[in-house]
């Protein structure tokens, strides 16, 4: 018979050596630059960020609270002051095509200039025009082509009126037009009776002239309409070429400020044919202005100024998208709510008059701007979750600018004109943040992802715990105390922070770098720290903030164990029964694990070779679980069923277990069970056991060992702990013990005993004290071991549906 060693105290713990840390308080530690434990990840990001190729944006994946956001930010933000600021961009008004908003590069610090430069324009631009309008030369100028004008009419007038004498008609004006009269011999006017006292020879005579004269007169009339257009252009020519020598001195000195920037001065062109044609509109604002008089719509209605100043003054103004400072290097722009409109960019209106306008003033930059020529951190979770962020990033990112576009516009919701500004190029490196199961789901769903995010960043939640780690782990702490403005920690403190941050880990070799579980630690600890009246966190701070850690979120570990005391929930912790095993799972509560005992059997009969998992039968089995209960069968088949076939059924089952039961880490207790209850041989209740098991019977590492110890020693303890109980655990899982102190306690003092298994065979002589047998040279066991007895109920078994079922095997071999 095997003997199995008990682990001891010292096994259980690996404590941490004050003697070498140098320090009394974290105080005196430096200050930690840079970041610990995370060399693949940083490279990875470096890598990213340095190569300048398409395609090549990186994946940060870990889990939640791992401080992938805190590590990207410090990396970049110590790179980014190093890089070229980006250049300002801004959108100015397309006068030919005011629904395309035309978009100006500028270099750092001219977009905002630019924009002051015009709004100093226009005050020049409305004091030239008012002087030029006002002055004596424009005065003479316009009254002269008015003289002119009305010269012309007169002379018409006169002209005609001579005609009509020397045919000896007068020539009248009434109100209902003009009017000849025949004149008398005295040059006046004859009256109706004088007109019809003539010769009939004579009234025809007048009557054909007056008929001439008023064919003339009609010529006259309808060249005046034609005169007053003249006037009219000519006027305009006139305001033209006024407004022009105003406005072109000011904007030929604009020039000089962007000589170098060719699309600025074709701007600044258009700017003056457009001041020079709404010239006069420009003057008559003014002078409502001036007279305090508000202005009237077509119907008399009373217009807003604000919409005048819509139509006249904004479509001057200069829209500064982004601006940097010149200093400030590359940006850096974490975008925390990447709705669409936040991240690529936006088309605000305004209502005016029951109606709603938008010009290029109203365009907003979103997060792509705002980081273009630097870089872009976005939550994978929050950007997934907001509807259509993900194609218009991905549109973004493979034509490598940015058009701003509404989510109507993009699903064809909406047909009505709006505009439509010119795409801004995209120079920009994004870095999403994200859980493994996304990169994994992105990659394998969206084909497009692999081309646009190249680079994982696969982050580490642990590091291991040597020396030199270990003087990092306490300047870390330090740096965190500092940042969080807490009370400085005790060395013993820092001590206990390091050990459970192994316990963190679940390795006694690993120190913990989830930075969120930390740093939480740190502040609740400073906060026990405050309430004990301590100016430094103790031990003992660190150790309540751990037992009100745990307390907080034990209500239903509590509960459980409460329904066991009670005997509501069946487990024994003494004698043994057959096909009766005490299996160890743990129960999440956010981010702590609690062990969870449960009673797991299995009952055997005559059957055809099958291991019935009653928990994947009713859908309650994960598959991993089934997996490990399929592994039985195969060793099963593969020690005991070599010369003769495996005649049995058997059923598996976690008792009184009502939720899913997921997981590898019961096959060993599943094993043994089935192997009591083919032999027939008790198990020990006062065992419990944990690890999973290979079809060679070897017991391999699990996950949660520490829990699940904790949990059966609190069992015990409610039932009675009388230094016969203990737990059975994989070898390989004890470098991964950092027990409670009570537990150690218990196993120092006899109460409990932990055991490490490397077979199968092993857990058995432990459970039923029965030496396990090796086979002989025919592969034969002992008939008094276990091997032995679960070998003849076999061939029992088997002989008897032989007898049950004569020729059975020959047809099933067929």
């Amino acid at each position: 018979m095997m003997t199995l060693s008990e682990l001891n105290a010292s096994d259980l713990y690996h404590a941490c050596d004050l003697e070498q840390f140098s320090f009394e308080t974290t105080e005196e530690l430096e200050s930690l630059t840079e970041i610990i434990g995370q060399r693949r990840a940083v490279e990875a990001v470096q890598f990213g960020i340095d190569i300048n190729q398409e395609g090549y944006n990186v994946f940060v994946l870990g889990p939640s609270g791992a401080g992938k956001r805190t590590l990207v930010q410090q990396f970049l933000e110590q790179r980014a002051p190093k890089e070229p600021t980006p250049d300002d961009w801004c959108y100015v008004n397309n006068f030919d095509q005011p629904h395309k908003p035309i978009a100006l590069r500028l270099p750092t610090g001219k977009g905002p200039q630019l924009r002051d430069d015009m709004e100093q324009l226009m005050e020049d631009v409305q004091s030239a025009l008012s002087g030029a309008f006002e002055s004596d030369e424009y005065r003479q100028r316009r009254q002269s082509l008015q003289e002119r004008f009305t010269e012309q009419q007169q002379q018409a007038v006169e002209a005609l009126q001579q005609k009509a004498r020397e045919r000896g008609l007068a020539f009248m004006q009434t109100p209902a037009g003009l009017a000849f009269a025949p004149l008398d011999p005295h040059g006046k006017p004859m009256s109706p009776e004088e007109v019809q006292k003539l010769s009939e020879e004579r009234r025809q005579e007048f009557q054909a002239a007056a008929q001439e004269m008023e064919k003339e007169a009609q010529r006259i009339m309808e060249e005046t309409p034609r005169a007053q257009r003249r006037a009219r252009r000519e006027l305009k020519e006139l305001n033209h070429q006024v407004a022009e020598q105003a406005v072109k001195p000011l904007i030929d000195e604009l020039h000089s400020h962007y000589e170098d920037h060719p699309r600025v001065l074709s701007y600044l062109e258009a700017v003056k044919g457009d001041l020079v044609d709404q010239a006069e509109e420009l003057l008559k604002l003014q002078r409502e202005e001036h007279e305090q008089k508000q202005p009237t719509g077509p119907a008399g209605a009373p217009i807003p100024k604000s919409v005048m100043e819509a139509a006249l003054l904004r479509r001057y103004k200069v829209n500064v998208l982004v601006e940097h400072e010149p200093s400030e290097g590359a940006p850096v722009i974490s975008e925390d709510h990447p709705t669409h409109q936040n991240v690529i960019g936006r088309i605000e209106h305004l209502a005016q008059m029951g109606t709603l306008i938008a010009d290029f003033n109203l365009i907003m930059s979103g997060a792509l701007h705002r980081a273009n020529g630097g870089y872009l951190i976005l939550d994978t979770y929050k950007l997934l979750s907001q509807p259509f962020v993900w194609e218009a990033l991905k549109r973004a990112l493979q034509s490598r600018e940015i058009r701003i576009e509404s989510p109507q516009e993009m699903v064809g919701l909406i047909s009505t004109i709006t505009l439509e500004p010119e795409p801004i190029p995209l120079d920009v490196k994004v870095v999403l943040l994200g859980p493994p199961l996304f990169f994994h789901l992105l990659n394998s769903l969206d084909p497009e992802f692999a081309e646009l995010f190249k680079v994982p960043a696969d982050f580490e939640i642990d590091m291991d715990r040597g020396e030199e780690n270990t003087q990092l782990y306490t300047r870390l702490l330090g740096t965190l105390a500092q940042k969080y403005q807490l009370r400085p920690f005790h060395r013993a403190a820092v001590a206990r922070v390091i050990e459970h941050s192994s316990r963190l880990a679940g390795d006694a070799q690993k120190l913990s770098i989830h930075m969120r579980s930390v740093a939480d630690l740190m502040r609740e600890a400073d906060y026990w720290a405050r309430q004990n009246g301590h100016e430094a966190v103790k031990v003992k701070d660190v150790q309540q903030t751990i037992d009100a850690q745990r307390y907080r979120a034990s209500r239903q570990y509590e509960r459980a164990q409460e329904l066991i005391q009670r005997e509501l929930i069946l487990i024994d912790t003494e004698g043994a029964t057959v096909g009766q095993i005490n299996g160890l799972a743990v129960t999440p509560f956010g981010d702590l694990l609690f062990g969870q005992p449960h009673r797991i059997t299995a009952r055997v009969h005559m059957g055809k070779g099958e291991v019935i998992d009653i928990e994947r039968e009713v859908a309650l089995g994960g598959p991993l679980h089934s997996k490990g209960v399929l592994i039985l069968a195969g060793f099963l088949a593969g020690r005991y069923a070599r010369t003769q076939p495996l005649s049995l059924s058997a059923s598996l089952v976690f008792e009184q277990s009502y939720g899913e039961v997921e997981g590898d880490s019961a096959s060993a207790a599943e094993l043994c069970v089935l192997l009591s209850a083919i032999a027939e041989v008790p198990l020990k209740q006062s065992l419990a056991i944990t690890g999973s098991v290979n079809q060679h019977g070897q017991v391999q590492a699990i996950g949660g060992v520490n829990e699940k110890i904790e949990g059966f020693f609190d069992l015990c303890q409610g039932h009675h702990l009388n230094g016969e109980q203990g737990v059975l655990i994989p070898a390989a899982n004890v470098q991964h013990l950092m027990l409670r102190q009570e537990v150690i306690d218990a196993v120092e003092a006899g109460k409990l005993h932990i055991y490490p298994l490397k077979t199968i065979d092993q857990a058995m002589e432990m459970l039923t004290g029965l030496p396990a047998g090796e086979p002989d040279e025919q592969g034969n066991y002992p008939a008094e071991s276990l091997n032995g007895k679960i070998s003849a109920n076999l061939a029992e078994l088997s002989r008897r549906r032989q007898q049950f079922l004569p020729g059975l095997g020959d047809r099933e071999g067929d």
